[in-house]
């Protein structure tokens, strides 16, 4: 076999070596690769001496991914026993640093940490699992059965632990991030009549569990009612006379997240109650100038529509 043929046999076999190599690095997800290494290292156990000071010579005010906000919130105070800085400071949450810290090679990335984050390395469950960790109070114990879980978010989605003020434990800001999934919620906010969510007085978690959902719409009650009467009590009952509807679900007339009517509610009177009452006042006469039915409401008269306790309010007047 002469020389030429043989050079052309090396380089067809280095090519179809090549070819393999290409197709099996393109089967590998590289997120598992640095799973791989994350799971190393946490199985050395490598954690570095200097904690939370050496972190902070890169990841200071000026840099691309600052963390010094976490010191001005629960995270970073040392005097709270239970958190992050009273152990293994940051990398009680990043995992152990080891090479981390140390300038990498020419052409080599840096040694991989647990972040946190749409551009983590890492899936949403792993992420979660670290927060789960020390966050493991009643109110997240169904975090995993929850509508948030499902949608594969990550605590970070929501929470910022780097910054002073962590948008889930501020009003408005809280609105604003649920907000920002939730648009036709928005929409509803701004109409005629709503709840005081958008003044800072009220927030999302007054009425909604993020956490769980073994209430229906992830209540922090076991009902809309239950929710609805924890700030309007005097809705409650039971009452003499009661109204079906009101009994049953507050949210067949009123809309909790806005109306462009008033009350919030779904229609305007007296359609609302016409959606029911297919023939009013049946059998009753009406004098055609009465003022109070050529208002329109309903309401002019059955003005006690939440219930009664007056012997003569069958009629919900009294």
């Amino acid at each position: 076999m002469n020389t030429t043929i043989q050079r052309w046999l090396v380089a067809v076999m280095l090519a179809l070596v090549g070819m393999v190599a290409s197709v099996h690095a393109a089967d590998v997800d590289p997120r598992e690769e640095i799973e791989a290494v994350l799971d190393k290292k946490f199985s050395d156990g490598k954690y570095s001496r200097q904690g939370a000071d050496g972190c902070m010579r890169c990841h200071d005010d000026q840099s691309e991914k600052p963390a010094t906000g976490i010191f001005d919130n629960i995270h970073g105070m040392a005097a709270n026993k239970h958190g992050p800085m009273s152990d293994r400071q940051c990398e009680a949450c990043h995992g152990p640093a080891d090479n981390h810290p140390r300038n990498p090679r020419r052409g080599q990335m840096r040694e991989p940490m647990i972040t946190f984050g749409p551009d983590s390395p890492v899936s949403s469950e792993k992420q979660n699992s670290v927060c789960l960790s020390c966050h493991t109070d009643s109110s997240r114990s169904a975090w995993h059965s929850s509508e948030h879980a499902f949608e594969d978010l990550s605590c970070s989605s929501c929470h910022k632990v780097h910054q002073k003020d962590d948008p889930m434990m501020t009003p408005k800001l809280q609105v604003e991030t649920c907000t920002s999934c939730h648009s036709k919620t928005k929409s509803d906010l701004h109409k005629r009549t709503s709840h005081p969510i958008l003044n800072g007085d009220m927030q999302c978690s007054s009425c909604h569990d993020p956490h769980q959902t073994v209430n229906e719409y992830s209540l922090n009650f076991s009902s809309i009612n239950e929710t609805c009467y924890d700030c309007h009590a005097e809705k409650r009952g039971p009452f003499l006379w009661e109204h079906e509807p009101v009994t049953e679900d507050c949210t067949l007339c009123h809309n909790p997240h806005g109306s462009i009517n008033s009350g919030m509610l779904d229609k305007r009177l007296p359609q609302l109650c016409q959606d029911c009452h297919k023939v009013p006042h049946a059998n009753v006469d009406i004098p055609e100038n009465d003022l109070r039915v050529r208002g329109g409401s309903c309401m002019n008269c059955h003005n006690q529509v939440h219930g009664s306790n007056h012997p003569r309010g069958s009629a919900l007047r009294y």
